[in-house]
């Protein structure tokens, strides 16, 4: 990636940054949208998908401290940390990020819950370039 930016660089062209770090990203995994992602991007279908689903669903946490335990809850949104499975759902929930980055001419760079995208171009096209980002951002919402 630095490569690519001082090679932009060095030819007189502009470059674009843009730093993503999902903070907490296994706990942002919204279990909707990951199943509509395990069907649609990945053809996943009948009882494989249902399995999933059955992994995902009825999941609960409650805090304990001492003798006191909260509510316990239901979670929308959440892919266990620990788990074998839990970093396998997170980078199938993130791959059409770089489906996206791709779609908008730039480049990414993930490690872990950290996504860079960036681009260059000539100066003269640097807003055009900075929309570009903005909307690959906003769409993979």
């Amino acid at each position: 990636m630095l490569a690519d930016i001082l090679r932009a660089l060095d030819t007189g062209d502009l470059a674009v940054l843009t730093l993503l770090d999902l903070s907490a990203a296994f706990d942002t995994v919204d279990h909707a949208t990951l199943l509509r992602r395990l069907g649609v991007s990945y053809g996943l279908r009948g009882h494989v998908l249902g399995w999933f689903q059955s992994y995902l669903d009825d999941r609960t946490q409650y805090v304990c401290h001492s003798t006191a335990s909260s509510t316990v809850t239901f979670l929308l949104c959440g892919v266990p940390q620990g788990s074998v499975l839990g970093p396998i759902l997170l980078v199938l929930y993130l791959a059409d990020v770089l489906r996206l980055v791709d779609e908008y001419q730039l480049r990414p760079h993930l490690y872990a819950d950290d996504t860079q995208i960036y681009g260059s171009c000539h100066a003269s096209a640097v807003s055009q370039r900075q929309k570009r980002v903005r909307s690959s951002i906003v769409d993979a919402k």
